[in-house]
């Protein structure tokens, strides 16, 4: 295939498995690449070793902790960062930010706004997606975010995947694609921004319940009415805080769902099958290398749906056995019993 080189470098911020993979991919089609660590420690360690979250990095990738060399040196930028640390990080690297900078995040999480997490009525004004985060922190206009089926492992594998780039520029769509789009990884684009965020995000939590079923041995067929019911609380959800329904049925929702909820290469997926072999979320999330984003996001999904009034019984259920109200084994119960009576109400 034939080099795409830019002159400028591009800019990956976050070195966890998924950030490394992004810039392992960019590496392929771009002479320079800058990925940022947050400590001097771990620039020491992956300077050295040339390794980051388990993955060799290309000869072509430099490593950094300053902040003003990603926004001074490159004009495509790739935050992928935990939601709970990317406002912070968004204020860090504004002041080296200007309006003609591309922004294309990898985070599937959402920050809060002026409300703590375990308030009862959280609204759309308390929650942010990341490129919502992203304008209010910065000048940047050209905003866009990657999602679909994209498990870290298996990208740095190089086995054959795909992912959206959704942005309201078309202009993003077409550099993400540029600078992404090899033969085994292919790059789908959409304008709705918020549509395909909320995918990757509400995923999630599914992949948490899916995980619970596989430990508790329930077999495929369990597992895939679970997955069903859950797109389409997925689907109502979405709708409720700004979504369209068309993006949860494309590669970011439908797919990305199938990934997470059949892998144990999720983090998400993860965290429910140790929550069915009894262990409690505070040991599984100490032991976690990565954060598994679905946890805090069961939470905060959970009041915003009592406030808009958004029937989600796989949230509740989650939220349940996550503060030890209730056994992976009664919530396996409850929701054979729930009259779920309508197979597909949002089309």
């Amino acid at each position: 295939m034939a080099s795409r080189n830019t002159s400028k470098s591009i800019g990956v911020i976050g070195a966890g498995s998924f950030g490394t993979a992004v810039a392992n991919i960019l590496a392929e089609q771009n002479k320079k690449i800058l990925l940022y660590v947050r400590t001097a420690e771990r620039l020491k360690t992956v300077q050295k070793t040339r390794k980051s979250a388990g993955q060799s990095l290309a000869e072509n990738i430099e490593v950094t902790n300053d902040l003003s060399q990603i926004g001074n040196l490159c004009d495509v930028i790739f935050p992928i960062v935990p939601s709970a640390n990317f406002r912070d990080m968004m204020r860090e690297l504004s002041p080296f930010l200007k309006p003609y900078h591309i922004l294309i995040h990898g985070t599937k999480g959402f920050d809060i706004v002026g409300i703590k997490d375990d308030e009862e009525r959280l609204s759309r004004d308390h929650i942010k997606t990341m490129s919502e985060v992203i304008r209010e922190e910065s000048s940047v206009v050209r905003v866009g975010c990657l999602a679909g089926p994209n498990l870290a492992g298996e990208i740095a594998d190089k086995k054959p995947a795909a992912t959206v780039v959704a942005s309201q520029f078309d202009e993003v769509i077409k550099m993400g694609q540029k600078l992404l789009k090899n033969d085994r990884f292919l790059i789908y684009g959409s304008n709705d921004l918020i549509g395909i965020e909320l995918c990757g995000i509400l995923k999630n939590i599914i992949a948490i319940g899916a995980g619970a079923i596989a430990g508790l041995g329930l077999g495929e067929n369990a597992k895939s009415l679970f997955i069903s019911r859950g797109l389409v609380e997925m689907v109502h959800i979405g709708k409720a805080l700004g979504g369209n329904a068309q993006a949860f049925l494309g590669l970011a929702g439908v797919g990305d769902l199938i990934a997470t909820c059949s892998s144990n290469l999720s983090r998400n997926f993860t965290v429910g099958y140790r929550l069915a072999k009894k262990e409690s979320i505070e040991t599984i999330s100490k032991s976690m290398e990565e954060v598994a984003e679905g946890v805090r996001t069961i939470g905060l999904i959970n009041s915003m749906a009592k406030t808009y009034k958004v029937r989600s019984p796989i949230t509740e259920t989650l939220h349940r056995i996550i503060h030890g109200e209730m056994s992976v084994d009664d919530a396996h119960t409850y929701l054979m019993k729930f009259p779920f009576r309508v197979e597909i109400d949002f089309i």
